[in-house]
């Protein structure tokens, strides 16, 4: 009875549609010895690289037998279009400029005091 079964993967948007991404069917053989017993089979499903931000949204996985069904909790996936970019260099530029200022003002000061004695 439960040898035979569909995975199906889909997603559902901001305005709560539900977007079929795959299906695939299953027809497991039970090998020798194994009949009456619990088996775990872990499946894997990438997702390609999304299109836009519209793939916002919550990906589930979902198991159907004839008569059972069963669904992930789901993994929320936030598309953003501008995906990683390198910080500024603003703060470097600061700090390099704040080194430099205190490095001249130190030096200053070390001149007058020479130029004292």
């Amino acid at each position: 009875k439960y040898i035979k079964f569909s995975i199906s993967y889909y997603w559902i948007n901001s305005l709560g549609q539900k977007i079929n991404i795959s299906d695939k069917q299953e027809d497991l053989s039970i090998p020798p010895g194994k009949e009456n017993t619990t088996a775990v089979i872990s499946y894997n499903h990438r997702i390609e690289l999304l299109e836009n931000t519209s793939s916002t949204g919550t990906y589930y996985c979902e198991v159907k037998w004839s008569d059972t069904k069963k669904m992930g909790k789901g993994v929320f996936v936030l598309a953003r279009s501008t995906g990683y970019t390198d910080p500024s260099h603003g703060w470097e530029i600061l700090i390099t400029l704040t080194v430099l200022l205190a490095a001249l003002s130190i030096a200053a000061t070390a001149l007058l005091l020479w130029k004292r004695k």
